[in-house]
């Protein structure tokens, strides 16, 4: 992995120039017997073996980053949001990179409780556990917020208990990168989330003195539901390929030569449990919790104590608002590499039009009849790049759609990722106003925007595995 000037992952015709000079090297060096580097200690060093030499700087960027987020978020309203009687967190830095600037922001700054940050000590191994923010690898935190590892609520969630259950949990994952936001028994998607911040970017300072959000980008297995808030916002909405440096190409745009356009502020973010902005040219794990402790800080101003304004309701008002996008992943391993490929063979060959597309006939009792089976494309509006194989889209009619990515064939074997995804608008049908100038007014989601996710998404799911 390869970072360029501006922070980020490099762009494909970097990455396209460092491979053509990978085909013509014959060798290269190894300097032995140099001295380790102290990481703990900032500071330049020079390694010198075999009459070559190389300098190595340690810096110490929390300091940088807290002082960005003041520049960033309102943190006294989050300090007054931390100290009602009504409110508790946990936010679970999984032994990673994210737990000293958590507790940089958070803990000095804020001044949250200590036992609201845990696990910030980063070590080697994570404490034995698997960093990553999902329902399935953070389960003491999941447990913790009263549900269970589908997202559901657990069967004791209303159990007599010491203490309340808490209002706000997250967590962020090795790199600190990454992001899982969850409510009181409420699990928040990442689709969900990335929209729910777009839709609040107007209370962020970063964006307020910025002149607004601009745009908003996303990888394109992420479900759409920013897609909504950015046509009410009137600002333009991107489906990129997965990966942050088609984002950093669109955050950046305005400095190539001779452009004209200007995307940042850009809000984005991917299904993989990844938000950002244009502060930083990659994913932020820290900033999205930040951001959504903003959105209820926003939220509970003036509330009275036992009244508190939750993610739930946050959740369920955007829900009425601009409609829901159910969305699930599902994730099929160790197939074999022959299976993998003769199913990717088989939907190329209906998004090729070599082989018929079934659009007479529902795939599945109760499923949406398919209109069309495409592969996505995407040409970079910055640098005219373009980048094919990137999945295979099954669209149904209603805006429902399945999307299919073979993801490698190792040892053993290849994952097929399944994205489905179905929209259910807001009852009245009407958009959505555009956002006031403080805090938006909560409503009330129908009983079919409430629907588990899994029945709503069932005859979809059904008719992809039958495609």
């Amino acid at each position: 992995k390869f970072n360029v000037a501006n922070g980020g992952p490099a762009p494909e015709p970097v990455t396209d120039a460092v491979y053509e000079r990978t085909r013509t090297l014959r060798e290269y060096r190894i300097a032995v017997g140099t001295p380790d580097v102290d990481l703990s200690a900032p500071g330049a060093r020079v390694l010198s073996a075999g009459g070559y030499s190389m300098a190595v700087e340690v810096l110490d960027t929390t300091a940088d980053y807290a002082q960005l987020a003041q520049a960033c978020f309102d943190l006294p309203a989050i300090g007054a949001l931390v100290k009602r009687a009504d409110f508790r967190m946990v936010i679970d830095a999984m032994h990673g990179a994210a737990g000293p600037y958590l507790l940089a922001v958070l803990g000095a700054l804020v001044g949250c409780p200590e036992d609201s940050l845990v696990n910030c000590t980063p070590l080697p191994d994570f404490g034995g556990v698997h960093p990553d923010p999902n329902l399935t690898y953070a389960p003491e935190l999941v447990r913790a917020l009263g549900l269970t590892r589908d997202g559901t609520p657990a069967d004791d969630a209303d159990a007599p208990r010491e203490r309340p259950l808490p209002a706000f949990g997250a967590a962020c994952d090795g790199d600190g990168d990454r992001n899982m936001i969850l409510g009181e028994r409420f699990f928040v998607t990442p689709s969900d989330s990335l929209a729910v911040i777009a839709a609040h970017a107007h209370l962020l300072p970063q964006f307020e003195r910025q002149g607004g959000l601009r745009a908003v980008a996303r990888s394109m297995p992420t479900g759409g539901a920013v897609d909504r808030v950015a046509a009410a916002l009137g600002i333009p909405c991107f489906e990129t390929p997965s990966g942050w440096k088609f984002f950093g190409n669109l955050m950046d745009a305005h400095l190539r030569v001779g452009s004209s356009v200007r995307y940042s502020p850009l809000l984005c973010g991917e299904e993989s449990f990844g938000t950002g902005s244009d502060h930083v040219r990659e994913k932020d794990g820290v900033w999205a919790i930040l951001a959504w402790l903003s959105i209820l800080a926003a939220h509970n101003r003036g509330v009275a104590e036992g009244s508190l304004v939750t993610v739930a309701q946050i959740v369920s008002s955007h829900w009425a608002t601009y409609g829901r996008n159910f969305y699930t992943r599902h994730d099929y391993e160790e197939v074999s590499a022959e299976q993998g490929a003769a199913l990717v063979s088989r939907l190329q060959a209906m998004a090729s039009g070599a082989a018929p597309v079934p659009t007479d006939r529902p795939l599945a009792p109760g499923a949406p009849l398919l209109e069309s089976v495409d592969e996505f494309e995407y040409t970079d509006p910055t640098d005219g790049s373009v980048s094919r194989n990137q999945g295979i889209r099954c669209l149904f009619h209603g805006g429902a759609r399945a999307v299919f990515r073979l993801s490698g064939t190792g040892s053993v074997g290849a994952t097929v990722r399944l994205y489905v995804e179905k929209f259910v608008p807001p009852p009245s049908g009407a958009p959505p106003p555009p956002p006031p100038v403080g805090t938006p007014p909560l409503r009330e989601a129908s009983a079919e925007l409430l629907e588990p996710t899994q029945r709503a998404l069932a005859p979809v799911v059904q008719a992809a595995l039958a495609l």
